[in-house]
């Protein structure tokens, strides 16, 4: 397992660098002129030319690049000569609208995605498996069939169409939940958890009703695959609960392949619900990203798009340890 985790770590390094340069190479090639949008709306050619300096965009491309990726090294100054700062480590740059450290604003924008995040992912889980396992037990039977049914449903639902039927029946029509405000970041807040648990219950719903739908349906497919294996018959001839053999030997190993969606679903939530952030304007990792690819701020882009990356390589490692923890089939492997 040791020597597993220490190539995946390196694998996970050498796959971020690529990322990154990606990255850097199509924001180059883009037609965003971040000098001219940090300039402003009345703004000369010498100005916008200033601009460029000043952002370290006059610079080679690699030069720019391996100025950037230092930062991830340790501090180093940034700025137009004369005018440079200190970005601290791990320095990801200065904002080329705000001027402001990019890491700032990732740590003000994260507890946002978080909320949205940790709710929707209990909320899917919970009611994708568990209809998943009740459907399969109930195969051909008429609840079987309204799981299916109302799963076929969700899943052809996109969320941007859900977050605005909620927004309109909840919020406009019943007034029975306010608006999504993006004053409340934790349950901790003044707020509390009350207040935390209204203000988020929609984003969480939107995203639940697609997800889970996805889970309902692998859950139920690979249960029911799973029932018919040998190793189950095997545990009925033996007398043993059906209790027993459904929870303690068919659902370990009928939803392996759900935590391999589940990791890879939090993994990029984690790196911004985009288009939830958006419906319901919550200031989270998402909505941060989306502002910034349209004023063309690269190192807030670059930052994000990191940060989501780490996310998803993280997941991926821990689905294949949760895996050799779930199925013995995999440790003997």
């Amino acid at each position: 397992m040791t020597s597993f985790l220490m190539r995946r770590f390196v694998a996970m390094i050498v796959l971020l660098f690529v990322i990154s340069f990606v990255t850097f190479t199509l924001f180059q090639l883009g037609p965003a002129d971040p000098a001219a949008a940090a300039c402003g709306q009345e703004c000369t050619p010498q100005r916008i030319a200033e601009a460029r300096v000043a952002l370290g965009m006059d610079k080679p491309f690699l030069t720019q690049y391996f100025t950037y990726m230092s930062g991830l090294l340790g501090s180093h100054m940034v700025g137009a000569p004369g005018a440079e700062t200190l970005c601290s480590w791990p320095c990801l740059g200065k904002s080329f609208q705000t001027n402001e450290d990019v890491t700032s604003i990732i740590a003000r924008a994260l507890p946002y995605t978080l909320s949205v995040a940790s709710g929707a992912i209990i909320l899917w889980t919970v009611v994708g498996v568990g209809f998943g396992l009740l459907a399969a037990l109930r195969k051909g039977k008429f609840t079987d069939k309204l799981i299916v049914g109302g799963a076929s449903v969700g899943v052809s639902l996109p969320i941007p169409v859900t977050g605005l039927l909620l927004l309109l029946l909840f919020v406009s029509t019943l007034h029975m939940l306010p608006f999504t405000t993006n004053e409340i970041s934790s349950p901790f807040g003044a707020a509390g958890p009350g207040g935390w648990f209204l203000n988020y219950l929609l984003p969480w719903v939107a995203l639940a009703v697609l997800f889970s739908a996805q889970y309902i349906r692998v859950t139920r497919s690979n249960m029911l695959e799973t029932l018919g294996e040998d190793f189950m018959r095997t545990a009925r001839s033996k007398g043993l609960s059906r209790r027993s053999i459904i929870f303690k030997h068919g659902a370990r190993a009928g939803i392996t392949p759900v935590v391999t969606m589940l990791g890879l679903d939090i993994g990029t939530l984690l790196g911004g619900a985009v288009l939830t952030e958006q419906i319901f304007s919550v200031p989270g990792v998402g909505f941060t990203a989306v502002h910034a690819a349209q004023s063309g701020d690269l190192p807030v882009t670059m930052a994000i798009t990191m940060m989501a990356a780490f996310f998803i390589i993280v997941a991926n490692v821990l689905v294949d340890i949760a895996y050799a923890v779930i199925d013995p089939r995999v440790r003997v492997a």
